[in-house]
């Protein structure tokens, strides 16, 4: 797919078909171009992700929609050498020339870099190193600011896993001059079940994880060494993927099960009132378009609406604690 929209026409045909139908109807907040490029092995790929990028803006310019959408692409955590102690933070040696395209054009667009951070892989490749509460987000068990993280160079304190790894990503940028780039987190979560080796892969952790998570998204949280700006996430994943391959974990990442029973309870609500709803036009298999209506979410309730939103035709995506944001990927969300 990507090789087909590096043709300007072809994107704004691309647009024109797949988004503009449903705006603004639905809100959408950002067109995600591949995800973890830069980190496989496509050659090709990694070269057109750039131009495609650029292509889908000037197709939002074009039809007067590129101040409400922007475009990124998300990226593994796997793009840094280095990200502890944060400030620490940067970027692979054979990625920083390839990558800095991509920040000009964050840059000039005014565009987030996007990263996929999962504390649960930290954790469960060094489960005796890392404490489970600092990869939970408990600070409440964490005896005292000590029992966190201090960067020796900083002084910031980090009393979890997941900002200390944004920092690590903010530090890498400065350190190749877009240190003003906003991060967000275009995936973050934990499975509830594993195989025998996938340690922390409980249903009693992946609740833990995500609640701790939405409420200190309900708290407009900053990082320590963003305090200020609210570090924007979203939640992997509302569903099971009961046929994806891979690992059992892999399977498990969702707040509820494909037949819409919940997984667990994090005290999310369903969606309350929709304005409106839309339909996807089929996409090619290189190509996932999920939509999905603006709704509040409060910390309270049950599935009932949720049940009834899905059956109702609405394909509910990403999850925030305040809003339901629109996110298009073009290519696959998760390759294995």
């Amino acid at each position: 797919m990507l090789a087909v929209l590096v043709d300007p026409q072809q994107a704004l045909n691309w647009v024109e078909t797949r988004i503009k139908p449903y705006f603004p109807a639905t809100k959408i907040s950002t067109i995600a171009v591949g995800n973890e490029i830069f980190t496989g092995d496509d050659a090709t790929q990694i070269q057109n992700v750039v131009p495609v990028m650029i292509n889908i803006h000037e197709a939002l310019v074009q039809l007067g929609m590129d101040s409400a959408i922007k475009v990124s692409t998300a990226n593994s955590l796997a793009v840094l050498l280095s990200s502890y102690p944060p400030s620490a933070g940067s970027f692979m040696p054979e990625l920083t020339e390839i990558m800095r395209p991509l920040l000009q054009f964050l840059n000039n667009t005014g565009s987030p870099f996007w990263i996929n951070a999962y504390p649960y892989f930290a954790y469960k490749d060094a489960p005796t190193k890392i404490p489970l509460d600092y990869a939970l987000f408990n600070s409440n068990n964490l005896a005292s600011t000590s029992s966190g993280m201090v960067d020796p160079y900083t002084k910031l304190h980090y009393d979890n896993m997941l900002y200390a790894m944004v920092d690590a990503v903010i530090f890498a940028l400065y350190r190749l001059g877009y240190g003003g780039l906003e991060v967000q987190v275009s995936e973050t979560g934990w499975p509830s079940k594993g195989d025998p080796d996938e340690v922390g892969a409980t249903i009693e952790n992946a609740q833990v994880y995500n609640k701790n998570l939405l409420r200190r998204q309900s708290r407009g949280e900053g990082t320590p060494l963003r305090p200020n700006q609210r570090l924007e996430i979203y939640l992997f994943a509302l569903f099971n993927e009961n046929m994806k391959p891979g690992q059992t974990s892999e399977r498990n990442y969702g707040l509820y099960q494909p037949d819409l029973t919940m997984t667990y309870n994090v005290g999310l609500s369903a969606l309350s009132s929709p304005t409106s709803s839309s339909s996807s036009p089929s996409s090619s298999s290189q190509t996932t378009t999920s939509s999905t209506t603006t709704a509040s979410v409060s910390l309270t309730s049950s599935s009932t609406s949720l049940r009834k939103a899905a059956t109702s035709g609405y394909s509910l995506g990403y999850w925030m604690t305040s809003v339901c944001v629109l996110i298009f990927y073009i290519l696959e969300r998760r390759p294995l």
